[in-house]
């Protein structure tokens, strides 16, 4: 098959131990899963159904990256958060068969332009300026799962050696499994699929220079430089 230009490469994680990557298929992102985080971005957390945003695979980004500062923004923000990795797809998948269809987990950066977000948000429009754009999905190396779920863990990030977030991954409002059940009554989820779980309080702004670290435990520590 020819093409009229060359297509873009597949992107892809590194899994942690392993000489495969992990192809990205679709980034799909939970918001507002933490009690507290919803609080301070003015909701009320109670326990309707989780609603979903995407981002493009394109916005994927290695460990120990530098990236540059968006455009268009003088708000962008951090928000460190549980990666769910889904290596066998499927529809209306049960809560209680969801971690069948776990490859593994990593931890992840929702890098957000709040200002954008805010203004769509406020003029009911959706949220892609503030949360699609180009370089805004870090992400570890992504650890196998072996059947395993993930339902506590201290999950952390520091900004130039600053504590900025810090919770516990029991926290989530809706765990993983719940999660993988509500998102596949709305799409059939695919192998390569990526769902960031939501982040913690303590969200703030970066600035051009800041070193960002975070992690969970018992998985990497997420490094990534503003440039």
């Amino acid at each position: 098959m020819s093409y009229v230009f060359s297509p873009p490469a597949q992107p892809a994680v590194e899994i942690k131990g392993r000489p495969e990557r992990f192809p990205v298929n679709r980034i799909f992102c939970v918001g507002r899963n933490y009690a507290a985080h919803a609080r301070e971005m003015g909701s009320d957390p109670d326990r309707e159904p989780p609603f979903f945003f995407m981002k493009p695979a394109g916005a994927i980004v290695a460990n120990n990256a530098t990236i540059p500062y968006p455009p268009r923004t003088s708000n962008l923000q951090h928000e460190i958060e549980l990666v769910i990795a889904v290596g066998k797809g499927g529809s209306r998948i049960s809560a209680g068969s969801a971690l069948q269809h776990v490859f593994g987990y990593a931890v992840g950066n929702d890098l957000t332009r709040r200002d954008l977000q805010f203004e769509a948000r406020d003029k009911g429009r959706p949220w892609d300026t503030g949360k699609a754009f180009e370089r805004s999905a870090p992400i570890t190396a992504i650890h196998p799962a072996e059947g395993k779920g993930f339902d506590k863990g201290r999950i952390w990030l520091k900004v130039n050696g600053e504590t900025r977030q810090e919770a516990d991954v029991s926290q989530l409002i809706w765990n993983v499994s719940e999660i993988i059940a509500e998102l596949s009554t709305l799409f059939e989820l695919a192998p390569g699929d990526l769902i960031y779980t939501g982040t913690p309080a303590g969200v703030s702004a970066l600035k051009s220079g800041d070193r960002i670290e975070g992690g969970i435990d018992g998985l990497d520590t997420l490094i990534t430089t503003i440039a």
